[in-house]
């Protein structure tokens, strides 16, 4: 076998190895080839040796530990009209968050210049930004990394996003399907336990994320789990944010609930704060959200039945009050799925609530720089480069 240094390094990041003889052992490679690639990722600041860490009361002499600190990535979770933004180091534990409001339904100018400006404040002086990643609605383009479709972002499709933190950084750009991100994040979480998954995010909006085989599945032109545009026979005669009549969003969406209850005299300007109001114990919006739970599982117990899932994960605002929607969930969903698909059918919140979404980015940035594939390029870079480059540079 033939590993390269980004193959040895995925094996000490994930555990599998800590001593140069594990590598040897795992990969057949011979002993100067695991010290040749070895050395080189702890040139660049990836790995910690063992030697260097014992006189410090670390770990003892030959062990590898993957270096955390070698750099983060920075996560911008783009909703309807609040930004969230946080930077992670390369396990991905959060350092620092913040986030923007906008006017609803803002374009990328509006939106994008004051997340850059904020990115600046979420970054350790010591640190080099490794990736970037970003969620927003809709069909996302993942080559492109560009909005393809979304019904609720208007002047986002086709926007290359890129020059907006070019101030911030040049690392590359990942651009996600909010729901995708969404589940994504659920590696961290309940995917540990359950290997096929739908993760449901009721929020303004409703998006579904597909964990097939601990992989998540975006569909051609990445339009899986469009939910909430699915046409249901409560919402006949009803227009939806995205220009069509009858959508599921337009019942059950929590854009929907906040007009309606704005129609009975009694406002309040977005999801959160229903779902504050069903937390604290009012029987309006308890009942409101627990309806949308139900309207919701009627939909989603055909993709039960047809998916086979482990568990339904749902994240989002409305998860925040998470027993009462999920029990109108429940509801429908056994009534209407198969015995077989929900036998064994876990219905779950969110691992990571609120942050999830930022979780997610976090995860999309770090598969990809973290990658082999990316490692290796980078470390040819810094080779082309010189010794002055690394490890600063990584």
């Amino acid at each position: 076998m033939n590993e390269t240094a980004g193959d040895l390094l995925e094996l000490v990041r994930t555990g599998r190895a800590s001593t140069r003889s594990e590598l040897r052992r795992l990969t057949g490679m011979s002993r100067t080839a695991v010290v040749s690639r070895v050395n080189a990722l702890a040139d660049a600041g990836l790995l910690l040796l063992g030697e260097e860490l014992a006189s410090t009361g670390g770990r003892p002499p030959g062990s590898l530990v993957f270096n955390v600190d070698a750099g983060v990535v920075l996560s911008v979770a783009i909703g309807r009209s609040r930004t969230q933004l946080a930077s992670f180091d390369l396990a991905g534990t959060e350092l620092a968050t913040a986030s923007v409001e906008h006017e609803v339904g803002a374009g990328p100018d509006a939106v994008l210049a004051p997340v850059a400006a904020r990115l600046g404040d979420l970054l350790p002086d010591d640190r080099s930004v490794l990736g970037v990643g970003i969620s927003l609605p809709g069909a996302i383009d993942p080559e492109r990394a560009v909005s393809l479709a979304s019904p609720v972002m208007a002047g986002w499709d086709g926007v290359d996003l890129a020059p907006y933190v070019a101030d911030v950084t040049d690392a590359p750009l990942l651009v996600g399907n909010d729901a995708d991100v969404l589940a994504l994040s659920e590696r961290l979480g309940h995917g540990t336990t359950y290997a096929d998954m739908l993760v449901l995010k009721a929020s303004t909006g409703l998006g579904l994320g597909i964990v097939a085989g601990g992989e998540v599945v975006s569909g051609h032109l990445g339009g899986a789990g469009d939910l909430g545009h699915v046409k249901v026979g409560a919402g006949a005669g009803r227009s939806c944010r995205c220009g069509a009549e009858g959508c599921l969003e337009t019942v059950a969406g929590g854009w929907a609930l906040v007009a309606r209850r704005a129609g009975s005299g009694r406002d309040v300007h977005h999801v959160r704060e229903l779902t504050a109001l069903a937390i604290a114990g009012e029987a309006e919006a308890r009942a409101m959200l627990r309806e949308s739970g139900r309207l919701v599982g009627e939909v989603l117990a055909t993709a039960i039945t047809l998916l086979n899932p482990q568990a339904v994960v749902v994240g989002g605002d409305m998860s925040a009050a998470f027993d009462v929607y999920a029990a109108g969930l429940r509801e429908s969903v056994y009534a209407a799925s198969t015995v077989l698909a929900t036998r064994d059918l876990q219905v779950l919140p969110s691992t990571y609530g609120d942050r999830a979404g930022l979780v997610g980015c976090a995860v999309m940035a770090l598969d990809h720089v973290l990658a082999p594939r990316s490692v290796d390029a980078r470390l040819a870079e810094l080779a082309r480069a010189g010794p002055s480059a690394a490890p600063s540079a990584w």
